[in-house]
């Protein structure tokens, strides 16, 4: 189980650092487009999803985890999420937990 979670995170953290080579490519018009169609994107989520809750796999949690943990909380309630900042930190949180050592 382990290992098949951990096989997944690092195919999800490479591909991610593609995504981020590519970012580099773009000019700051292309990411302002993405950044408003992905936001759309999520608003039309929001709205389908209604009071259900999106199923999170724990390599998706572990990935967005570290994505936002050294984003300011104040700045994490601004950003358009599918789960509450506070959510994200207890993720970090039960991440920092599971590697430290017993």
């Amino acid at each position: 189980m382990i290992a098949a979670v951990l096989v997944r995170f690092a195919y999800l953290a490479v591909s991610q650092v593609f995504a981020a080579l590519w970012l580099l490519r773009m000019t700051d018009r292309e990411k302002d487009v993405e950044i408003l169609a992905l936001r759309h994107q999520l608003a039309v989520l929001h709205r389908q999803l209604g009071d259900q809750r999106p199923r999170w796999r724990p390599e998706d949690r572990v990935l967005l985890a570290a994505l936002l943990v050294p984003v300011a909380r104040a700045t994490l309630r601004r950003l358009r999420l599918l789960v509450s900042p506070d959510t994200v930190l207890r993720w970090h949180r039960h991440l920092i937990s599971a590697a430290m050592p017993a």
